[in-house]
């Protein structure tokens, strides 16, 4: 069983896009996008240096981008046999790209909907004196209490024991003076906190954006970030991918329901790499193929064959 996740923020390098778009309609529909949401994605993806596509304005798009471009590159090269994927889900922003390659949005809503998502992301982060922090190792329940005692929110649960912690610049640092038991923190180059409630002015924007577009139901179901579960209404996901914004990720429920499920493969889309480490560490009993570059594709289509189920 087979399932396709997509990266979140982070997972962009330098020049990452450049192979994948010497594919013509690739490149054609990357430049469509960024006419569309007025930013080039072209120039982003393979000219700009780590300090611009860290950006939040600039990296969600990136990201979203490239996955739908690696996705449709890949199926191309699996004669768009799509029906061998039983799950899609992807981390944070990546539910967005999750969300099209399940075919519940299209591709110019779903490059609407992030470059609305980014920019109001970053409008609420600005000036909230927050941040966000790596904690790294520790056991969950020890992190998370100590992360309450400081007024702090597990954002990102990417199991593993990996969690982030946000909230105020403060408070990380005295988390970073005094980790909890058997953890290490390390401080993330983020602009606020992101997936907390500093985050709700740009939720009030996703959601007025999401009232005027057209929601299909899921050619395949979609995992839920808010909870691992497996969603198969597609308005119920839009309404998740909203709420996520100022909700915390649990990524390890994802994980877990990928093996509860039965999966036995996945593939990570462009930039891959970020996931399929994470569930390394976690699932080790399913078997991972992360898609970097063009370069990949012959592989990829031969472990969706082997581990896709019609």
């Amino acid at each position: 069983m087979l399932a396709i996740l997509a990266p979140g923020q982070g997972a962009q390098t330098p020049g990452f896009m450049t192979s994948w778009l010497t594919h013509p309609l690739s490149h054609s529909l990357v430049s469509e996008w960024s006419t569309k949401i007025d930013l080039d994605l072209v120039r982003l993806g393979t000219l700009s240096d780590a300090d611009e596509i860290r950006e939040t304005s600039h990296a969600q798009p990136l990201l979203v981008a490239a996955g739908l471009i690696s996705a449709l590159q890949f199926f191309e090269r699996l004669d768009f046999q799509e029906d061998l994927v039983s799950f899609y889900a992807g981390h944070s922003v990546g539910e967005i790209t999750a969300a099209a390659l399940a075919k519940v949005i299209d591709g110019d809503t779903a490059m609407s909907l992030v470059n609305i998502r980014a920019r109001a992301m970053s409008q609420a982060a600005t000036g909230s004196n927050t941040g966000m922090s790596a904690v790294l190792g520790g056991e969950r329940d020890v992190v998370v209490a100590a992360l309450a005692e400081r007024g702090l929110t597990p954002a990102n649960e990417n199991g593993g024991g990996q969690i982030v912690a946000a909230g105020d610049l403060a408070a990380l640092a005295a988390l970073a003076e005094n980790p909890p038991a058997g953890a290490r923190v390390r401080p993330l180059a983020v602009s606020g906190a992101f997936h907390t409630s500093v985050m709700a002015p740009a939720v009030e924007k996703l959601a007025a954006a999401t009232s005027a577009i057209s929601i299909s139901q899921p050619a395949v179901p979609v995992l839920s970030n808010k909870d691992g579960a497996v969603v198969r209404d597609g308005n119920e996901l839009i309404a998740r991918i909203v709420g996520q914004v100022a909700g915390p990720v649990r990524w390890d429920l994802c994980m877990n329901t990928l093996a509860e499920q039965g999966v036995t493969g996945v593939i990570e889309v462009a930039p891959g790499g970020t996931l399929t480490g994470l569930i390394k560490r976690a699932q080790p009993g399913i078997e991972l193929f992360a898609l970097k570059s063009p370069d990949d594709l012959e592989g990829a289509a031969a472990f969706a064959r082997e581990h896709g189920v019609r």
